[in-house]
C-alpha cells in the first residue's frame, strides 16, 4: 500500500471521528438548551396560574392544603414532594371554579383537580 493511500485513509478516518464527535456534542448542547427552555416555560406557567388565582381572591395556602389532602387520600397517606399549580379555571359562579395541581412524588407525576364546594376546595 502506498504512502498516499495510507494518508487518505487516515484523513478520512479522522474526518469521520470529528464528524461523529461534533454530532454528539451538538446533540447534547441542544438537549440541555431544550431542557432549560422547558423548565423556564413551566416556571412561567406556574407563576401565571398563581397570579391568576391570587387575582380571583383564592387563598393559595388553602388550595395547596386541599391538593395535598387529595393526593394523600389517593395514595395511602403519602405526601407529594413537590406541588405545582398548573391551571386555574374560573368559570361563572364560585361552585364551578377549578384548580389543577401537578403533584410530584418520587418518579410519579399526578394531576389533582380541585373544585369548590361552598368555601372549601375538594378533589374532583
Amino acid at each position: 500500500m502506498s504512502l498516499l493511500a495510507i494518508l487518505i485513509i487516515a484523513f478520512v478516518a479522522l474526518a469521520v471521528v470529528f464528524f461523529i464527535g461534533g454530532y454528539i456534542v451538538t446533540g447534547r448542547r441542544r438537549d440541555a438548551r431544550d431542557a432549560e427552555l422547558l423548565a423556564s416555560i413551566k416556571g412561567a406557567d406556574e407563576a401565571l396560574a398563581r397570579a391568576r388565582a391570587s387575582d380571583r381572591g383564592w387563598d393559595l395556602a388553602a388550595l395547596q392544603t386541599a391538593a395535598r389532602e387529595a393526593y394523600a387520600s389517593r395514595f395511602d397517606g403519602h405526601q407529594p414532594d413537590q406541588l405545582h399549580l398548573i391551571q386555574v379555571i374560573d368559570n361563572p359562579g364560585t361552585d364551578a371554579d377549578e384548580a389543577v395541581f401537578r403533584c410530584v412524588a418520587d418518579h410519579r407525576r399526578e394531576d389533582v383537580v380541585l373544585g369548590r364546594e361552598g368555601d372549601r376546595w375538594v378533589a374532583r
